[in-house]
């Protein structure tokens, strides 16, 4: 019988999902991610949904950004946000069947 091998992580992967998990821990950040899923949508979209100020999101999403969660991008007058990464999308996929699904 053959020895099972250790399982091989990335330090840099084992770093990003940290880093991801650690700034998905608020609950509205989780809500507005909630939200995001996998569209692209303006943060005035997102303020509706997640029901408190326009403010409070910004800072929300600055944090998301500056974490390296979302990005977002500028069309007129309106700031589109949206998940950067794939395996985010991945995580948040599993994440949204458990916790976010509607009653």
């Amino acid at each position: 019988m053959q020895e099972a091998q250790p399982f091989e992580m990335k330090e840099e992967n084992i770093n990003k999902a940290s880093k991801a998990l650690k700034a998905m821990g608020h609950p509205l950040r989780l809500k507005i991610l909630c939200v995001i899923g996998e569209r692209e949508l303006p943060v005035m979209d997102i303020v509706k949904h997640v029901g408190t100020t326009q403010s409070n999101i910004s800072q929300h999403i600055d944090i998301l950004r500056e974490k390296e969660i979302i990005t977002s991008r500028r069309e007129g007058s309106k700031i589109l946000c949206k998940v950067r990464d794939r395996n985010i999308l991945k995580l948040m996929d599993a994440m949204q069947q458990t916790f976010c699904a509607i009653d």
